[in-house]
């Protein structure tokens, strides 16, 4: 299981508590993504699209979504949105079957269920969306942001890693339906803002949380403790 990053925080300053030095202390931020093979997507043509991905639990927001998608229609502004992934029945979190097909039959809607290859979601997609309540460093957000797709998340540790506002992302507070639906129409309403903050989530993923930087990274901790082991 991954720690969320704010819980490994805490235990990295309760060791600094105990007197382990800050310089003895390495975070890494998970395995990271894979630059190469996500790339920078065009955008697709109108309608614009929202896209979710992760497992369909109470905890990722997705019944904040469905609302903020019924205000955006509301409101005048439809926004289609599409849902990738499944429901998790052994979770008690997982939200239920019935409730799912009733949204899968709301206008705007689409399920995609589970995807092998996540590009194919965005490249559908104009903007991306995680409404969570508490989060690790959620891949599916830096699977979006190397997509060169702007991010609207909750201002949550986890989603702050990468969802970072007026760089990559528009942040809400959790379980804020029309807070979401702000930033959700204001992006669909701006594709200079847009653009700015895709390529800000790309350059983000580029030199911060690539695969192969922290490959890199770790391959350096380790030689440097091999040198401190052996007195080099």
């Amino acid at each position: 299981m991954q720690l969320h990053l704010c819980k490994i925080r805490t235990i990295a300053r309760s060791l600094q508590e105990l007197g382990v030095p800050g310089s003895k202390i390495v975070l890494v931020p998970g395995s990271g993504v894979d630059t190469k093979s996500l790339r920078p997507l065009p955008e697709p043509d109108e309608p614009i699209t929202v896209a979710f991905v992760g497992r369909l639990l109470h905890d990722k927001g997705v019944a904040s979504l469905i609302a903020a998608h019924r205000l955006s229609r509301e409101r005048g502004r439809p926004l289609r949105l599409l849902i990738a992934g499944d429901a998790d029945p052994a979770n008690p979190a997982s939200i239920p079957e019935s409730k799912l097909m009733e949204w899968s039959k709301l206008e705007g809607i689409q399920f995609l269920g589970h995807i092998g290859g996540i590009r194919n979601v965005w490249s559908q997609a104009h903007i991306a969306v995680l409404p969570s309540r508490r989060e690790g460093l959620p891949l599916s957000l830096l699977e979006a942001a190397a997509c060169a797709r702007p991010l609207v998340a909750t201002d949550v540790p986890g989603c702050r890693e990468i969802a970072r506002p007026g760089v990559s992302a528009l942040l809400v507070p959790p379980d804020d339906p029309p807070a979401l639906t702000d930033a959700l129409v204001q992006l669909a309403e701006d594709a200079g803002l847009r653009r700015r903050l895709g390529d800000g989530a790309r350059r983000l993923v580029e030199t911060e949380f690539s695969s192969a930087r922290i490959g890199a990274e770790i391959v350096a901790l380790y030689r440097r403790l091999i040198d401190d082991v052996s007195g080099r």
